[in-house]
């Protein structure tokens, strides 16, 4: 029987909290129901042919529970894998246990898989260990808002103010004020540590410390309407030596990445790593090219060329891919030497088993002649040239003028962005309101596509009140047509240095 149900647990938010069983039926799955609390870009993992259904609060038509458990058996009696992925823990204050059981009484095979509970992970987070030695000998949850139409958890408020140990409270904020009084009214002491964590793992995680009257004391005058989890109990007081999370370096920066979403991972993981929010818009995008002839042509023969010049990791897999999609391999490239701009082409190499001969000093494709032209006498070399289709002259005719015979390519196309991105983050509100810290520049054409999208005054005019970080003295120069001018530059251009250069200016 391949049809199945499950309800996966897919942390507080973080999507790197999600276990290795969830991914792995995620990717299975024929179908996958959300939650609006789930992290948007968990839903990359899922096969982009599976359907998915939206069915939180924030959807267009949030479905009712009721409604929502009769669609789970609905598909999975289609015969379809079914993903319920959950916030959080599906049996820790969420319906997961309801949908469960309807499932069982319908006769639907099911099956959880748990997920790390927010009051456990926001607390992790933020420092503060739930349970520690001397800090108590209980451990309390206390559910605050899975019912948005209960304002009032039904509690033994005394007998709990009594225990001696930790309290933790999943707050909507009309709950919080009642809980926080609930406490301190039924005997809890004022003076006890406590924790207030809004966002909970993400990089946009708030933690409030202070005193329990103390922390009562703001929510009362605080006008947030945002969902807590409070932390009550001795062990909050060690947050202040136990913090990890947001005293990384880049922590609360909102960095804009505008490179093509299937070449950003690296850079949005090592940001993430570092703390910031990354915030993915991609302004470009790989095609293949319109006519493969050419680079086809040059595969069927590869082996005459004495080089290959690689330019860029995309020129890399281009070609590679039409190689090894003809009856060719690798083999082909026998004694061709092959030359890369900087380490992170040559990683692109490495991928397919292949080392590089040559890499300049200078990773930029005016340093190629020169450093082709230092490893020896180019006059009468064949030399092999994939491109982008609005790739630079520059290599090309400098090596032309050393005698060389050059065949160039075009290996892909790259596609700036216009005026329909749905489903992308709107750049042109979120600079005007100051939500971005910092624009990233990973190429000259991602430039062009930012002033196309916003036009070049106000490109200009809203990229003058945050940091501008290009990749490279080309792309920096790009932006500088444009008025822009790159605060950052790396000495390398490479995504880890440009991420490190991010650092060394924020410190």
């Amino acid at each position: 029987m391949r049809s199945i149900v499950y309800l996966i647990g897919a942390g507080p938010g973080d999507p790197g909290l999600i276990t290795v069983r969830g991914l792995k039926c995620l990717a299975a799955a024929d179908v996958v129901l959300y939650d609006h609390l789930v992290n948007p870009r968990l839903l990359r993992h899922a096969r982009p042919d599976a359907e998915q259904i939206d069915v939180g609060v924030a959807a267009p038509q949030a479905l009712e529970q009721e409604a929502i458990c009769y669609l789970l058996a609905e598909k999975a009696r289609e015969g379809k894998i079914v993903a319920r992925l959950k916030w959080g823990d599906p049996f820790v204050f969420d319906r997961g246990g309801s949908e469960a059981l309807f499932l069982h009484e319908q006769g639907v095979r099911f099956e959880v898989i748990p997920g790390i509970p927010a009051g456990l992970g926001a607390a992790s987070y933020a420092g503060v260990p739930l349970t520690y030695p001397g800090g108590g000998d209980t451990l309390t949850f206390i559910r605050g808002h899975e019912d948005e139409r209960r304002t009032r958890a039904a509690i033994d408020w005394t007998s709990l103010a009594r225990l001696d140990g930790t309290i933790v409270c999943y707050a909507g904020p009309e709950q919080l004020p009642h809980m926080l009084d609930a406490l301190l009214s039924h005997g809890r002491p004022e003076e006890d540590s406590a924790a207030l964590i809004y966002n909970g793992t993400l990089a946009t995680q708030e933690t409030t410390m202070g005193s329990l009257g103390d922390i009562a004391g703001r929510v009362r005058l605080s006008s947030d309407r945002r969902a807590a989890i409070l932390v009550v109990g001795r062990v909050a007081a060690l947050r202040e030596h136990l913090r990890w999370f947001d005293v990384r370096p880049l922590f609360g920066k909102r960095i804009l990445v505008t490179r093509p979403r299937e070449y950003a991972a690296e850079f949005v993981d090592l940001l993430e790593s570092l703390g910031a929010q990354a915030i993915e818009a991609p302004l470009v995008r790989i095609e293949p090219p319109d006519d493969y002839g050419p680079l086809d042509q040059a595969c069927a023969t590869i082996e005459r060329f004495n080089w290959i010049v690689f330019t860029s990791g995309n020129a890399v897999d281009a070609l590679m891919g039409r190689l090894l999609a003809s009856s060719r391999d690798v083999r082909a490239l026998g004694s061709v030497k092959l030359c890369a701009v900087g380490p992170a082409t040559g990683e692109h190499l490495a991928r397919h088993g292949l080392k590089v001969d040559l890499v300049p000093h200078e990773y930029r494709a005016d340093a190629l002649a020169h450093a082709l032209a230092q490893s020896g006498d180019v006059r009468g070399l064949k030399i092999f040239l994939p491109h982008a289709d609005i790739g630079r002259d520059v290599v090309a005719n400098e090596l032309r003028k050393l005698g060389a015979e050059v065949i160039e390519a075009v290996a892909y196309r790259t596609i700036e962005a216009d005026g329909d991105r749905e489903g992308e983050p709107d750049i042109y509100r979120m600079l005007l309101e100051r939500r971005i810290d910092v624009v990233t520049f990973t190429s000259a054409s991602a430039v062009r596509s930012f002033v196309k999208l916003l036009g070049a005054e106000p490109a200009a005019d809203l990229l003058g009140t945050v940091v501008v970080a290009s990749i490279g003295p080309v792309t920096a120069e790009a932006a500088a047509q444009y008025n822009i001018t790159s605060a950052i530059v790396p000495s390398k251009f490479t995504i880890p240095a440009l991420v490190d250069a991010i650092v060394e200016y924020y410190s």
